[in-house]
């Protein structure tokens, strides 16, 4: 099987882990392809050691594979999606820290969760993308978003006003310090963190959220994800910052935002017994009372 690695840095902690996972993978006979920064990582600073098929270092040199493993959080894992954008290879999140959603094995399941996989104890789950477009390249090839597309200001404390479109009819103008459109699977990342709700990551749906909003009567909304949405954003300052997941640009607020489901899904292996339910209980610690 050949198996890509992705990841950036990790703490000490995690080297007798990663060496672990490293050494599961060559027990199996796996042909390894290693992101190149993060292969020198490992043999400089972390002084781990092993044998790779070969390197990567974006997108066009990413080899044809049958897995792609995460190594870090989630911020890692939203970047692994940019290695592999429409190629539908199964990424595998493996968590070095604590909280994850998208890297939900932990450093304590390693080896035996590469053992499942390499077992075929796993199912594979798609996950639905946003794609923005807008009149200016802003983000390149890189026009698309697992979690979110957040518009927010940039100067003081004033806030911007975001003009919202639904299939071409006007939905509201937002007072805010910013707006999230997510996906469901974001529906657990910045959109929580501002009072939005948690959506099933196999719902077909997006969340529109704003934030701090000056309306208190304004809340989330759930729509479908096959709705085309606008956004047209009023800032005093004549300029607003947009971000898709990690990547962000200054706009210029004559600018229109269109946004629609992209073209392509990301498959995510998730492992027998271990769903989205149990990730909700272990990570959001559900059910952690004492009175239970």
């Amino acid at each position: 099987m050949r198996i890509a690695i992705y990841g950036k840095r990790f703490d000490q902690v995690f080297n007798g882990h990663c060496t672990k996972l490293f050494n599961s993978l060559a027990d199996v006979e796996a042909e390894l392809y290693v992101f190149k920064p993060f292969y020198d990582f490992m043999t400089e600073q972390a002084c781990l050691k092993t044998d790779v098929a070969g390197f990567f270092s974006d997108y066009n040199d990413l080899p044809g594979c049958d897995m792609l493993f995460s190594i870090g959080g989630d911020g890692t894992f939203l970047d692994a999606v940019t290695m592999v954008r429409e190629r539908q290879i199964p990424i595998v999140g493996v968590n070095s820290g604590r909280l994850g959603f998208l890297a939900d094995i932990s450093k304590e399941e390693l080896p035996d969760a590469v053992n499942d996989i390499f077992e075929g104890r796993y199912e594979v789950r798609e996950l639905d993308l946003l794609k923005l477009e807008t009149k200016l390249p802003g983000f390149g090839d890189l026009d698309f978003a697992l979690n979110e597309l957040a518009v927010v200001k940039r100067d003081g404390s004033s806030m911007i006003t975001v003009h919202v479109k639904l299939n071409g009819e006007f939905l509201n103008s937002y007072w805010a310090d910013g707006l999230i459109i997510a996906t469901a699977t974001g529906s657990t990342a910045y959109s929580l963190s501002v009072g939005g709700p948690i959506i099933h990551p196999a719902s077909k749906n997006l969340i529109i959220n704003p934030i701090a909003p000056h309306n208190l009567t304004v809340r989330p909304l759930v729509v479908p994800n096959s709705f085309d949405l606008s956004l047209k954003v009023e800032s005093r300052g004549g300029t607003f910052l947009a971000s898709l997941d990690s990547r962000s640009c200054i706009l210029d607020d004559s600018v229109e935002l269109r946004i629609r489901k992209a073209d392509f899904s990301i498959p995510v292996v998730e492992r027998i017994g271990k769903t989205f339910y149990s990730t909700l209980r272990s990570k959001l610690m559900w059910g952690a009372d004492k009175r239970n």
